[in-house]
């Protein structure tokens, strides 16, 4: 078992948000899980990029929306790589759909990775993290559970549900010494933005007060701050990194 530097569990994270996240923390000096569920292709090439800059990483294929599957995701990581210091709840899926248009299977699909999914891992790290007390818990939502956004309602509860989730989770575990703590990206380019039409993309740049679409490394600096010892009396926050996106919800 490697037991030289802590350890960061990041689940979704074969591409994107989560690689960019996983590939910060290593450079934090952490050991990374890299979890994955369809796109194993992806997560070896994150594992790749974090050896390849000298750090150490394994990847781990679990749904995070079954809880069994996320408690073997949490105890195998720690036979592996040890306890989880950090975890970064990343793992997300989108089913757009105008809501009297919305199936009962794109809502359920949504809510069960982007929410459950969140419970399922999050109860079985927490847990080691009290014996130890200690532990950071970062949870990634969005923008739009801030503002809403239309043909997204199953998209906006869950991640409104992840802020709900984690406040309380915050006041259940200060006092042994576990931060836990919300990001909420705003319009970020990823594989799923990019299929977007350039015309959108441009009107999506315009509506954002710093006049650009930010990129994974802009949400990841903010997860390995959270993630580091600089942040150790910051908890039931939650921080937008949207270019101001979210300033008229906000006030």
């Amino acid at each position: 078992m490697m037991v030289d530097r802590p350890c960061a569990l990041v689940t979704g994270a074969s591409r994107g948000i989560g690689r960019a996240c996983a590939l910060e923390l290593s450079r934090e000096g952490f050991k990374v899980a890299v979890n994955f569920n369809k796109d194993e292709a992806g997560a070896l090439e994150t594992v790749e990029l974090i050896l390849k800059e000298g750090g150490e990483a394994r990847m781990y294929r679990a749904d995070v929306s079954s809880h069994e599957e996320a408690k073997g995701l949490v105890t195998l990581t720690e036979e592996e790589l040890g306890p989880v210091d950090v975890l970064v709840a990343n793992a997300g899926i989108t089913r757009d759909a105008l809501l009297v248009r919305m199936t009962e299977e794109e809502w359920d699909g949504v809510v069960s990775t982007n929410l459950k999914g969140v419970y399922n891992v999050t109860k079985w790290a927490v847990k080691s993290m009290m014996r130890r007390r200690k532990g950071r818990v970062i949870a990634i939502s969005s923008v739009v559970a801030l503002t809403g956004n239309a043909g997204q309602a199953n998209y906006c509860a869950a991640k409104a549900g992840i802020i709900g989730f984690v406040r309380a989770l915050a006041r259940e575990v200060a006092r042994y010494g576990i931060t836990a703590n919300v990001v909420a990206p705003g319009f970020i380019s990823t594989d799923m933005t990019k299929k977007l039409p350039e015309q959108a993309r441009e009107r999506l740049s315009g509506a954002i007060p710093l006049g650009r679409i930010g990129t994974p490394e802009d949400v990841a600096y903010a997860v390995r701050f959270l993630a580091s010892d600089r942040a150790a009396y910051i908890t039931g926050q939650v921080l937008p990194v949207d270019g101001g996106m979210s300033l008229g919800a906000l006030t």
